[in-house]
């Protein structure tokens, strides 16, 4: 069984920083990408930022230049770096991991998601 455990959240102030971890756990072979999502009530979970295995980032243009993902591989923990968060961030943001417990059988695990809120 493979598993994701996120933490790091709680309440900051605009133009705050907060730092989440994710790290997976588990009979693990291989972790690819790993990814950073995040659903505000009544919204749809929307892709916030990814990193994959050699270290390559996308970001969503919503958080270019205040968000930076990072990853342990020894460790299998991916972080999340909020600097200067706005109200808008405010959300529940969910860990996900591409994991193989026999490659090449790759498969999407999701964590229990932490919540995030901005106050103005």
């Amino acid at each position: 069984q493979v598993q994701l455990v996120e933490s790091g959240g709680g309440l900051v102030q605009a133009g705050g920083s907060l730092r989440l971890s994710c790290k997976a756990s588990g009979d693990l072979s291989d972790i690819g990408v790993m990814s950073w999502y995040r659903q505000a009530p009544g919204e749809q979970r929307d892709l916030v930022a990814e990193i994959t295995r050699g270290g390559a980032t996308t970001y969503v243009d919503a958080v270019k230049g205040r968000f930076t993902i990072s990853r342990d591989n020894v460790d299998d923990t991916v972080y999340l770096q909020m600097h200067h968060v706005k109200p808008e961030d405010t959300a529940v943001y969910y860990c996900k991991a591409i994991v193989a417990v026999h490659v090449p059988s790759f498969f999407p695990v999701w964590g229990q998601g932490t919540l995030v809120s901005v106050s103005a």
